[in-house]
């Protein structure tokens, strides 16, 4: 039983070993406490905690998100990677165990008399039982542990990717679907004008051929039919280039059965979402959360560095029983064993220890860096979005007051044009001002409902779930 406990005494002291990585300190955030022309207060529900089917209502993005979320080949890679770099943990961890593998082996050697110690020749043989630990490292200075926490750091990192994928992936669908319904009031808008257009054209044309019009107004008309015909064109070219990259997004062709959706105003998204402080984009935004685990990975990777200056310690062992006899293998009088601790010290190398050591201290602090740009640019994004939300209101509320204002100048035009006191230019130019108001409605509109989307993911909105329904009690049956 000795070199049993010897070899427990030993895997004790090396379960003890020292760690030498650097002591981990969260670096201080780059950016300002609060967000610009913001009222930035503690929010009482974080956009990162609203489940993405709260905030987009409409049935039809519902199912669209949905689909995205089976299909997408982008989130299937991120779930991918974490698969690989979860087996890359358990890989590493298992360094720290050691491998216990059972062996057996026959040997059957005719030694020839020149060689024999005995001057004639003979047959021997041998069998042997066993099981062992081969070239285990005692990891006395922490490199296997420090590897380790390396391994699991990148996995952590892994998994906050891949929430940060589907966070992007949700506020591209909706973004890439809201789009759409700004085509199709684009088009319909587009189709209205030309055929008012056209309708115009026509009575231009009657009244020149009656005398009453001249060429000039008949011109003036085409150019503005031609013009609504061009714009159709593009539209149309524009809602299937949009069309394509939704169907991109979800990873299908659009299902035939989509439930019926929402117009672009009927949109009732959560407008006043709060934004908080910046600090609580350091726990709400997976990007940030998947830089800083990168950065505790790379800050592990300098202990493990570090370590390879110290002595490496391995131990290869064997306990079982060995004979010249099949019959006597299992013999009480025939165990055997083995114990041979080897050690591996560092003494010229060319500088490559140290060389990796200030590779990994390098790669540490373009870790920091990466970490602090990432909340930089979190904090751009929230201050933008913020900015969108509070100007995009009074474009929108004034780009209405101007299609009404539009609207009744160019009654009033038609009006004084049938009349005989204003020219047919006035008509047109009122006809083409009215157009043109009423698409940057659309546009606006479309404009403030993307930059709700984009604050939400901004905040880190969008990868959360709802909680799944809690199972029904079973009903006890009466005798």
């Amino acid at each position: 039983m000795r070199p049993i406990r010897c070899l427990a005494a030993v895997l004790l002291a090396a379960a003890a070993g020292c760690s030498m990585i650097p002591a981990y300190q969260r670096p201080a955030a780059p950016v300002a406490a609060q967000y610009p022309a913001s009222d930035s207060t503690a929010a009482a529900q974080r956009a990162a905690d609203i489940e993405w089917q709260k905030f987009f209502t409409d049935p039809r993005l519902q199912r669209l998100i949905e689909l995205g979320l089976q299909n997408n080949r982008d989130l299937r890679v991120a779930l991918l990677n974490i698969d690989r770099a979860r087996a890359l943990y358990q890989v590493q961890r298992a360094d720290e165990l050691p491998t216990v593998n059972a062996t057996g082996q026959y040997s059957n050697q005719r030694i020839p008399g020149g060689a024999s110690p005995v001057g004639t020749g003979y047959l021997l043989r041998y069998y042997q039982l066993g099981i062992g630990i081969t070239s285990f490292e005692l990891d006395f200075f922490g490199r296997v542990r420090s590897l380790g926490e390396q391994a699991l750091a990148s996995y952590l990192a892994t998994e906050e990717a891949r929430k940060n994928t589907q966070i992007v992936l949700v506020a591209s669908i909706a973004n890439a679907y809201l789009t759409l319904l700004a085509d199709d009031e684009l088009l319909a808008l587009t189709r209205d004008t030309l055929k008012t257009r056209e309708e115009s054209q026509r009575l231009s044309q009657l009244r020149f051929d009656s005398g009453v019009a001249s060429e000039l107004d008949v011109r003036q008309t085409q150019t503005l039919l031609e013009s609504a015909r061009a714009s159709l064109a593009q539209f149309t070219r524009q809602r299937a280039l949009d069309e394509n990259a939704l169907v991109l997004l979800i990873g299908q062709s659009l299902p035939a059965d989509l439930a019926a959706g929402r117009e672009l105003n009927a949109q009732d998204l959560l407008a006043d979402i709060p934004p908080g402080l910046p600090s609580d984009l350091l726990v709400t935004r997976p990007d940030i959360r998947a830089a800083e685990q990168q950065l505790v990975a790379a800050n592990a990777n300098i202990g493990a560095a570090r370590a390879n200056f110290f002595p490496r310690i391995a131990l290869t062992t064997t306990l079982g029983t060995a004979s010249r006899e099949l019959s006597d293998l299992f013999s009480i009088q025939n165990k055997a064993w083995s114990f041979i601790p080897g050690v591996s010290l560092p003494i010229f190398d060319g500088g490559r220890n140290r060389a990796n050591l200030e590779v990994s201290q390098v790669n540490r602090d373009i870790a920091v860096a990466q970490y602090e740009k990432s909340i930089q640019t979190a904090f751009r994004e929230v201050a933008d979005a913020l900015a969108g939300r509070a100007t995009l209101a009074d474009q929108l509320k004034s780009l209405q007051a101007q299609v009404d204002a539009e609207n009744a100048r160019f009654k009033l035009s038609d009006m004084r044009y049938r009349g005989g006191v204003a020219s047919y230019l006035d008509l047109l130019d009122a006809q083409r001002s009215l157009y043109g108001a009423r698409q940057a409605v659309i546009q606006t509109q479309l404009l403030q409902l993307q930059n709700q989307v984009n604050l939400y993911k901004a905040l880190g909105g969008g990868w959360t779930e709802p909680p799944a329904p809690a199972a029904a009690a079973p009903v006890a049956r009466k005798n």
